[in-house]
């Protein structure tokens, strides 16, 4: 043997005798680039995506993008739906768009035997300086599709797509307003859901909506969430699709099987009142007392990536990226775009979890524009750029999400973790559940770099569960629930409790 492989040899030697020296390490370890430490949670089972059940594989498959193709088509023939545009004319104009929607979702409910209801929800919105132009204000219509649970009815999940379009100027409502993707696209996917889920009977109950006004602010989705809000409705998921068609990015690649889902983290009800969603914080702002310790607690346990929003985001990555679907979720850890926000922000203004499905990559000259040709690029939001097949996998997505949060036992209520004194245990309590087919629940765990939760531990039909030795300092604790057939809820972050 020579110097060089002498020397290879006591190399060798060498790396086997620290292995051998090291307690707890193994060949295993040696090839992680971060093991898990020795002393942790107990290991229970790792977590893995919830395959679609025999029913939902069935809902998928009756998914078509022709009918989706049709939708699309026909919003666009309406010339324009911007908020302002007649409310009479029946061939064009945001009323005869809402006519159309309103028809087709009461001929899809037919199907339902009356568990679906299909209804206008108009209110009156004054006029808006550099919004809303009319000295005599305008109706804002959404059209709603509430397919009623057959288990758990008042649990409620919400889906949406906006009935309105914009030119590049925000208050010219005069045709041609197109608005294929943005947001035909979402309005086709809700309308599609609907006409599918009226078959079968989900557990909990689902909203289709398409809303109005959102361009011009929100306005149609701020004024249905403030009514859920105020009628106490246990919404615990709700979702926005917006600009969904587009499979190409402006350079003509194709990314035709992802989506991304916009997840915020610190959530939106932290901002201070006074200040809207869509505007960047104010200096000085002040939040009042209940807010401020809130945020401390996120501050403290690290759980600016734990909002209720996100474990909805993470949620659907979990059920809804499949061979099914054909699609990969992107979970993206903001709560939307650069300078925008759609619908989903009004419902976490009032405090409810929500998240945005939209297309990978934007070309903004199909977007806000009108439509022209330019230095020989075409502008504008025109049916001929929009994927049908790609809206109809995002449909799937959502179906997905939809059908499998509806069936799961609801998100467990007021999760703490207990810290009154130090202790390497963690104490986790929360409320019992009232589903009907509860099995019971499990605590999830993570390394807190971990972007999802790892780890789940099987703990019974209890409301409280002590894990010895489990340092909370070091990891990220939940808890889900689960029921008889395997289906289990979004996962509940807890909340700090100082005192017992």
């Amino acid at each position: 043997m020579n110097r060089q492989g002498i020397s290879a040899h006591r190399s060798l030697l060498t790396a086997i005798a620290l292995l051998v020296l090291l307690p707890g390490t193994t060949w295993a370890d040696s090839k992680d680039d971060d093991p898990l430490p020795p002393v942790r949670p107990p290991d229970g089972v790792k977590i893995k995506p919830q395959k679609p059940e025999r029913e939902l594989k069935q809902i998928i498959g009756e998914v078509d993008h022709k009918n989706i193709e049709a939708i699309i088509r026909k919003l666009a023939s309406f010339g324009t739906r911007h908020t302002e545009s007649s409310q009479t004319d029946p061939n064009e104009g945001i009323g005869a768009a809402i006519n159309y929607v309103f028809q087709t979702l009461q001929g899809y409910a037919a199907a339902s035997g009356g568990r679906m209801t299909v209804e206008l929800q108009t209110y009156h919105q004054a006029p808006v300086p550099n919004t809303i132009l009319n000295p005599a204000g305008v109706d804002i219509t959404n059209v709603v599709a509430t397919l009623r649970g057959s288990l758990t009815s008042e649990r409620i999940y919400v889906v949406s797509g906006h009935l309105d379009s914009r030119r590049t100027i925000l208050t010219n409502p005069d045709p041609p307003q197109p608005a294929a993707d943005d947001d035909a696209s979402g309005v086709a996917v809700i309308m599609e859901l609907a006409r599918v889920f009226a078959k079968h009977s989900p557990e909990s109950t689902i909203v289709f909506t398409a809303v109005d006004g959102e361009e011009e602010g929100l306005f149609g989705s701020a004024n249905q969430a403030r009514l859920y809000k105020a009628s106490g409705a246990d919404i615990q998921g709700m979702f926005s699709n917006d600009i969904v068609g587009a499979s190409k990015a402006e350079n003509g690649v194709s990314d035709a099987h992802r989506v991304r889902l916009f997840t915020e983290g610190v959530p939106t009800t932290l901002r201070p009142s006074a200040i809207p969603p869509t505007t960047p914080p104010l200096t000085g702002a002040l939040l009042t007392p209940a807010q401020s310790l809130a945020l401390q607690l996120l501050q403290l346990t690290g759980g600016e990536n734990d909002s209720a929003s996100r474990q909805l985001g993470r949620f659907v990555k979990n059920v809804g990226q499949n061979e099914e679907t054909d699609m990969t979720v992107w979970v993206l850890y903001r709560r939307d775009r650069y300078l925008r926000a759609s619908d989903h922000v009004s419902y976490q203004t009032v405090g409810y979890p929500a998240a945005r499905l939209t297309e990978p990559n934007e070309t903004f000259a199909h977007e806000h524009q009108d439509t022209r040709v330019e230095n020989g690029v075409q502008f504008g939001d025109l049916v001929e750029f929009v994927d049908f097949q790609y809206v109809a996998r995002v449909a799937k997505v959502n179906a997905c999400a939809l059908w499998s949060l509806s069936q799961a036992p609801g998100t467990p209520k007021n999760v703490q973790i207990h810290a009154p004194v130090l202790t390497n245990d963690t104490l986790l309590t929360w409320d019992a559940d009232t589903d009907p087919d509860l099995d019971g629940y499990e605590v999830v765990w993570r390394m807190t770099s971990e972007e999802d939760w790892t780890n789940a531990i099987p703990v019974g039909n209890v409301t409280s569960a002590t894990l010895p030795l489990s340092p909370k300092d070091n990891f990220q604790f939940g808890v889900r629930a689960v029921d008889r057939e395997g289906h289990h809820s979004p996962v509940a972050f807890p909340v700090t409790n100082f005192t017992n």
